[in-house]
């Protein structure tokens, strides 16, 4: 067993197999949830459950957050109850939840005034890596506290890198998020522009997987097209999400507003909780 003791806020749908995969791994992990329910599997796992975040903090050498967007982010460092607010002083905070670089950097001074450390490590993949330990991971910070921090990285992941200063691992990770987002609609405007000229689904995603424009997204997404069901490995709204924050730190390419637009559109549309690959669904209809 390790003699790092870990902190984990946030167990959603990549925070609960990543936490277990700590604990598989020999970690003793504290958990904390706002909705207390959602720490049972985790808990059956093998992790512990903190009483609040202050507890977390002090009972922890370094603590992972992994929630929603940028305002939950904050909230958990700097609520009168949050992260920060007591025995923060020689800690080391990890954010891996999707924020924008001037979150990062905003998060980075808030733990360096509280006598803390931060490191961003935003990760690239969904549910499935998560719960196999072969996410991406796009650190950003000093590279002491990379070190510190990589023994649990490597569990979460196949591979992590130290991009830069807090800010570069977030610009990364919205840089890939972008090339996601056009990876999938070009894949939903593919398909449906040949359904309309009399071509089969089938035989067009075979065309491309076989081809030299397949890869793993759209080999990954291809039976969602399919059976026309898109259960969320990554929600659409997140990556709607994503999209508007690289506009907001100046992402104004000719491809970058068309694309935010249409994935807003889906998000109205009702489609913010399915699967990213559900702008095929909005496409088609």
């Amino acid at each position: 067993m390790s003699d790092l003791q870990i902190g984990w806020v946030g167990l959603g749908n990549m925070g609960t197999p990543m936490v277990k995969n700590l604990v598989k791994a020999g970690f003793p992990v504290k958990v904390y949830n706002r909705t207390r329910e959602k720490e049972t599997e985790a808990i059956s796992a093998g992790a512990h459950s903190a009483a609040d975040m202050q507890e977390m903090t002090a009972d922890s050498d370094i603590v992972f957050v992994m929630v929603s967007d940028d305002a939950a982010v904050k909230e958990v460092f700097t609520a009168d109850n949050g992260l920060l607010t007591a025995h923060a002083e020689g800690k080391l905070f990890i954010n891996v939840s999707t924020v924008s670089p001037d979150t990062s950097r905003y998060l980075n001074t808030c733990c360096k005034r509280a006598g803390a450390s931060f490191l961003e490590a935003p990760v690239s993949g969904s549910v499935k890596p998560a719960q196999e330990g072969t996410l991406i991971i796009l650190a950003g910070g000093d590279e002491n506290d990379y070190q510190k921090a990589k023994p649990t990285l490597d569990v979460l992941g196949k591979l992590s890198l130290l991009i830069g200063p807090v800010g570069a691992g977030s610009a990364a990770k919205l840089a890939i998020n972008y090339f996601l987002g056009l990876n999938l609609q070009g894949l939903a405007e593919t398909v449906l522009f040949a359904q309309a000229n009399g071509v089969k689904a089938e035989d067009m995603l075979t065309v491309i997987n076989e081809g030299a424009c397949g890869n793993g997204i759209t080999k990954l997404k291809s039976s969602a097209i399919l059976t026309n069901q898109f259960p969320a490995a990554f929600a659409l709204k997140h990556l709607t999400k994503d999209l508007r924050l690289a506009q907001e730190q100046g992402l104004q390419s000719p491809l970058a507003l068309p694309l935010y637009d249409t994935y807003n559109a889906a998000l109205q549309n009702g489609l913010g909780d399915e699967d990213v690959m559900a702008i095929y669904k909005h496409l088609k209809d």
